[in-house]
């Protein structure tokens, strides 16, 4: 795959395009009620800042717990947003989180800080910022998975470490594009850190035994992969 080929698939994407609508929409709604230029950067730098700790947070202690996996009403989600994406970690069609799922956490996330510090501008200047991240976020993502080797040096050191959450030890390396919360809160390594594989690095632990108690995943998915990933099949 060309850099150019990557950049096309990237674009093309539905999320992509929503995120820019709504971060375009944000600026609308700044021009309309602007706040003042500290209560801009206040905002704009509450998003930038926030939002790595936030993922690091939810992709660490929800995408990874199995809390949600117990519920039944709470299983197919898990399925999306992070499960199905660790059974095929290159497949397009899981590689961006869903809509549904992600737009309302950005809102959460943003809005309300973004409106005690600048108002309805704030909080605009906070959304858009947060999508604009989300969307460096997904673009770095898409260089990890899909069969491209980037030339700048810590974009491969990037790579590096994000593919070893996904095919050496799930319990590390949480970050994306930003690495900071797991070196500050040492989750961070390198492969040659931890020679061995994890066993549940594709399944997330969700293992044979624990399907039995909780089955709604098993009962969604191609089976449960072990040994290596494996491929869904009708979209399970």
């Amino acid at each position: 795959m060309t850099f150019r080929d990557l950049v096309v698939a990237y674009f093309q994407h539905y999320t992509i395009i929503a995120y820019l609508l709504c971060a375009a929409a944000s600026a609308v709604v700044f021009v309309i009620y602007p706040a003042t230029l500290l209560q801009t950067i206040g905002a704009l730098a509450l998003a930038f800042f926030a939002w790595p700790f936030v993922w690091y947070l939810l992709h660490r202690w929800v995408l990874h717990g199995h809390w949600m996996l117990k519920i039944p009403t709470m299983a197919a989600t898990w399925k999306r947003i992070h499960y199905d994406h660790h059974q095929d970690p290159n497949h397009l069609e899981v590689l961006f989180g869903a809509l549904r799922h992600t737009l309302p956490t950005l809102v959460v996330v943003t809005v309300p800080l973004g409106y005690l510090i600048g108002g309805v501008g704030g909080a605009a200047a906070a959304f858009g910022m947060v999508c604009l991240v989300t969307c460096y976020n997904e673009f770095i993502h898409c260089i990890q998975h899909l069969a491209f080797k980037p030339k700048n040096a810590i974009v491969l050191k990037m790579k590096a470490r994000h593919l070893a959450h996904h095919f050496h030890d799930e319990d590390g390396n949480f970050g994306i594009a930003d690495f900071t919360w797991d070196r500050v809160l040492g989750t961070l390594y390198d492969r040659k850190d931890r020679p061995k594989r994890s066993a549940t690095v594709f399944n997330l632990g969700y293992t044979e035994e624990v399907a039995k108690r909780y089955p709604w995943v098993a009962d969604l998915s191609d089976g449960i992969a072990s040994d290596g990933p494996r491929r869904r099949k009708n979209g399970a």
